[in-house]
């Protein structure tokens, strides 16, 4: 008998594709609300209680650029002067953040994405596609998408990014939800399996290679507040406002553990890395009046966004699978 369920409620219409608000649940009082636009995860709720940022409205999520939850691509983050070395030959990227490129231009978290569902005893899914065309926001190669959110009895929340292109090009995209246990971020406790981070300069990329964490604000690996990082007198912290940084992972499992008064978010992932950004810039402003900076804490799972403009840790050969795992368990 199939205990696990899921449904979907249409909610509006946008440039002729139907936007959608699918709800998986789990028979432990545990629901996940997640949207085809853009893929994004709008509400991890633990006996009602939220344990993420989210919006007032699922329209609110189209009005307005705010990566909440968002599966951002095709590259989740910065590239220098927006250019991709590759042998002896440059390409260009749109640039959009002052020198720089950042988060793909009109980005996945921006588009309407197909779904299907589906449940069983033990899980709960959705599937979700996206077709990007070769030359959209100046990428190279027909790229197919396709994201699984699957929740399970255990409160485990599995989430993969995969995707196919057929043509060279580069991919490093991220799940952008931000987590506050129903709490402020701050005030949350963070261990990590992190040895180093990678310091950045005034733009937030990174200037000069790994940098160890022992001794520094950056310090997660045995546990504390995220508080005690954001009021130190780091330079780095300082630069940035907060944390806005990538941790490289050390390989041990979990690789996060977030814990609240009264929750715990556990995370593992396949991922070389995870970019931490406390919303440094949220000030009740806007569609995200109800948050300010540091109300929640993001754990972007990628590979480290590099220094230069040689990105070949992020590329992907002609029909090369690609895969990201990321598993949040909730208790």
């Amino acid at each position: 008998m199939i205990k696990m369920k899921t449904s979907f409620n249409k909610y509006g219409v946008l440039a002729g594709h139907d936007l959608c608000e699918i709800t998986l649940s789990n028979d432990h009082n545990m629901s996940v609300k997640i949207l085809n636009y853009g893929a994004t995860l709008e509400k991890v709720l633990l006996n009602g209680e939220d344990m993420i940022l989210s919006l007032a409205k699922p329209e609110d999520y189209s009005k307005e650029r705010n990566f909440l939850g968002g599966t951002v691509g095709r590259i989740c983050g910065r590239l220098r002067l927006g250019q991709w070395r590759h042998g002896q030959q440059i390409w260009q990227l749109p640039v959009n953040d002052g020198k720089n490129h950042i988060h793909g231009g009109h980005g996945t978290d921006m588009e309407v994405w197909h779904f299907k569902l589906s449940a069983t005893e033990q899980s709960a899914r959705a599937d979700l596609t996206y077709f990007d065309p070769d030359g959209h926001n100046g990428f190279f190669g027909n790229l197919r998408l396709h994201v699984v959110y699957e929740l399970d009895n255990e409160n485990n929340l599995r989430y993969e990014i995969n995707c196919v292109s057929d043509q060279l090009t580069v991919f490093n995209p991220a799940n952008h939800t931000y987590f506050n246990l129903g709490e402020s971020a701050k005030e949350l406790n963070l261990q990590m399996n992190a040895d180093y981070y990678l310091p950045v300069g005034a733009d937030g990329l990174p200037t000069s290679g790994m940098a160890k964490v022992a001794g520094t604000a950056f310090d997660f690996t045995k546990g504390k507040r995220v508080k005690e990082a954001l009021d130190s007198d780091d330079e780095q912290i300082k630069l940035r406002n907060g944390l806005d940084h990538p941790f490289i992972l050390n390989g041990n499992q979990p690789a996060v553990v977030l814990r609240g008064q009264k929750h715990t978010m556990t995370m593992t992932t396949n991922a070389p890395a995870v970019v931490i950004y406390t919303a440094n810039h949220f000030n009740h402003q806007g569609l995200t009046a109800a948050y300010g900076a540091y109300d929640g804490i993001t754990f972007e799972a990628q590979c480290p966004p590099a220094s230069g403009t040689d990105l070949s840790e992020i590329t992907l050969l002609p029909f090369e699978h690609y895969q990201r795992k990321i598993c949040w368990n909730f208790e």
